[in-house]
């Protein structure tokens, strides 16, 4: 009877064991702890490279896959500038009918002064064809419009040097100012695409924080021309962003570093102030190589009055003058460099990427009179 007693006893100690050994090895075993996920790639594209610990001021600077080099087609000049041509035309084909008489070179005068030489510089070109006319003795009004030709050729310096300045060792810079509305972002663009098809790499400076989506539009030609960008945030502070803009420039061996600044009224003397101490920062660590003046065309004899301010402030070693082909008055090319003798280096005759030349006086003058 003990004996099984005992039996039964051991059996139960030996059924309570067994369940739970069983229920313990049905029991989930717990997960490994997660790896911390890894960080997404950027996408292939555009990379953006900040130099510095992410601050508020600290610059964006916009690397782009440069775009394959094209080579770009201009249109012929006389085409482009057919508004102005038809209105020259017309008024001198009214005025020199028959033998030049004093009505003649009236209505001559009349219709240099219209094309927007101006009336100084209109006076002076007509009387020294009446003179050239009496030593040859001329006869017929239409050879005065070949010496009308070769005196406008004369009185734009044909030996002047309109090449834009390169510097020896990057990088080059280039300040690009103006006034609202004239195209100087365009212009920007323009020089930055026709660069980059040459083969020579480009910076650009979005230092006009005072607009309002200033550096959007300048983004827009930096993509377009594969040129890098520099910027800060917006309202902040120009000679800061150029300053930037010039250390990335040296740093990665840039060829040309183009800056955009604030569009300002000459009358504005705090803006032009600012627009002086841009130069000033950018000239403590290098040199600014050109400073280019970008002047609207139809803006007529006030785009005399902005670039004397702006030749006194900003150091003006060169004219871009722009929509020419929207203008029926191409005479004010003649007038800025007769009355600043600064010289015009560059024609925008269009919205497109070809559309900006270097200036000819001959081609000028021929496109203008053909």
């Amino acid at each position: 009877m003990e004996a099984l007693i005992y039996i039964v006893v051991v059996a139960a100690i030996a059924l309570v064991v067994g369940g739970l050994l069983l229920v313990r090895r049905r029991r989930p075993t717990e997960a490994p702890p997660l790896e911390p996920a890894a960080e997404a790639e950027a996408p292939p594209g555009e990379a953006v490279v900040e130099e510095a610990p992410a601050a508020r001021d600290a610059p964006t600077i916009t690397e782009p896959a440069p775009p394959p080099p094209t080579e770009l087609v201009r249109p012929s000049l006389r085409e482009r500038l057919r508004r102005s041509r038809k209105f020259l035309s017309d008024r001198l084909s009214d005025a020199l009918q028959g033998a030049p008489d004093d009505e003649t070179w009236d209505d001559l005068e009349a219709a240099l002064i219209q094309a927007d030489i101006g009336v100084a510089t209109a006076t002076l070109i007509v009387e020294d064809l009446k003179d050239v006319a009496r030593e040859r003795h001329i006869k017929d009004a239409n050879e005065v419009r070949g010496l009308l030709a070769d005196e406008l050729v004369a009185r734009f310096e044909v030996d002047r040097d309109r090449a834009l300045a390169f510097a020896s060792e990057n990088p080059t810079v280039w300040l690009i100012v103006g006034v609202n509305g004239t195209g100087k972002t365009t212009t920007i663009g323009k020089l930055a695409a026709d660069l980059r098809t040459r083969g020579r790499t480009v910076a650009l400076a979005a230092a006009d924080t005072f607009r309002a989506a200033a550096d959007e539009q300048l983004a827009v030609w930096a993509e377009r021309s594969g040129a890098a960008l520099v910027k800060h945030q917006p309202g902040g502070d120009p000679g800061a962003v150029a300053f930037d803009a010039y250390r990335h420039a040296r740093a990665k061996n840039v060829d040309v570093l183009i800056v955009d600044t604030a569009g300002r009224l000459h009358t504005k003397t705090p803006l032009m102030d600012e627009l002086a101490k841009v130069r000033r920062v950018i000239e403590k660590e290098g040199q600014v190589h050109e400073s280019l003046l970008v002047i609207d065309a139809t803006a007529g004899q006030n785009g005399l009055v902005q670039a004397k301010q702006f030749a006194a402030t900003a150091g003006v070693t060169g004219v871009v003058l722009t929509k020419l082909d929207g203008t029926a008055k191409g005479g004010i090319a003649l007038a800025i460099e007769e009355t600043l003798g600064i010289p015009i280096k560059l024609i925008g005759v269009g919205e497109g990427l070809e559309d900006l030349e270097p200036f000819d006086p001959k081609t000028f003058v021929d496109a203008l009179l053909a």
